[in-house]
């Protein structure tokens, strides 16, 4: 039986002759299988290649996401960090509150080792100053909040008691008593004249000669007097048992009981009995002991 074939007559456009192809079903069955097959190759390379652009423009966002998440997550530690600062600068604040007020009277911070002159060494009243706890950075939100919400209650609590004690404010030491800086803290320190380690019962505050002393409260004038140790220097009584010092002033501005208000000027700074350079020793007392007068400074 002869084989069927399929013939295909090329006819180009040029005058040349004709070109006739045949086909067996053979060959056009293998010729359509292969079509076939590279259709489907053709189709499933085609899906492939989709699904894979599909796939990386979706890992192009979300690794554009995770990107602005890192910032964001960056952003956040910032910010708690920063609530950590605050938080614990208001804790710092409420502790000198609570020494105002007398609820408690830790001395929380020390001061560094300085260069005035002071009073002969006395018998300590209370312990040494001590740096307060630090707070890890990477403290819980948990954390912070209770520590706020603790902060707050406290604060309340001071509210309560300083709308019936504002005489009392009034008359308590809140501010520097003088523009400078604290070169040296209340606490053991090596003497600058002796060389040898012993108490220090109040802040130096190092300033220029001649500027103003002020009275940290409203008060009284006790004393105003000269000695070897403290040179020419103010005592002021503030009543509740608070008394405060300055020493080693230039001149005086006050004489002894005379009434002072808060900001009052009482003196002016100089270098007189026991002192190393311009500066103004100054201490609190309470019920005839010293404390740290970093505690009643609410200035920063």
């Amino acid at each position: 039986m002869a084989k069927k074939f399929l013939s295909v007559i090329i006819v180009p456009h040029t005058k040349t002759s004709t070109r006739t192809l045949s086909f067996t079903r053979r060959t056009l069955k293998l010729l359509g299988g292969s079509g076939a097959f590279l259709a489907l190759a053709m189709a499933a390379f085609l899906t492939d290649y989709v699904s894979m652009n599909v796939i990386r423009h979706r890992y192009r966002i979300l690794e554009r996401e995770t990107a602005e998440q890192k910032v964001k997550i960056a952003d956040y530690e910032k910010s708690i960090n920063q609530l950590q600062a605050t938080v614990t600068s208001f804790e710092n604040y409420t502790k000198k509150l609570n020494v105002m007020v007398g609820l408690k009277s830790p001395d929380i911070l020390k001061g560094p080792a300085g260069l005035g002159g002071g009073a002969p060494e006395a018998e300590p009243s209370e312990t040494a100053a001590v740096p307060p706890a630090q707070v890890s950075p990477t403290g819980s939100i948990q954390g912070l909040i209770q520590k706020a919400q603790s902060i707050e209650t406290n604060l309340n609590s001071l509210v309560n008691i300083t709308e019936s004690a504002s005489l009392k404010l009034a008359t308590t030491p809140s501010i520097m008593p003088v523009a400078g800086w604290v070169s040296s803290g209340f606490g053991m320190r090596v003497d600058p004249f002796t060389g040898r380690e012993q108490m220090h019962w109040g802040l130096d505050i190092s300033t220029n000669t001649g500027n103003p002393i002020m009275a940290p409260a409203d008060g009284i004038v006790l004393q105003v007097v000269t000695d070897k140790y403290l040179g020419k220097h103010v005592i002021l009584s503030h009543g509740n048992g608070i008394t405060t010092t300055f020493g080693h002033m230039s001149n005086f501005n006050v004489r002894a009981g005379q009434q002072v208000k808060r900001g009052d000027v009482i003196g002016y700074v100089g270098q007189t009995g026991k002192a190393v350079g311009p500066h103004v020793h100054y201490e609190v007392h309470r019920d005839g002991k010293p404390v740290n007068p970093y505690n009643f400074i609410l200035e920063e």
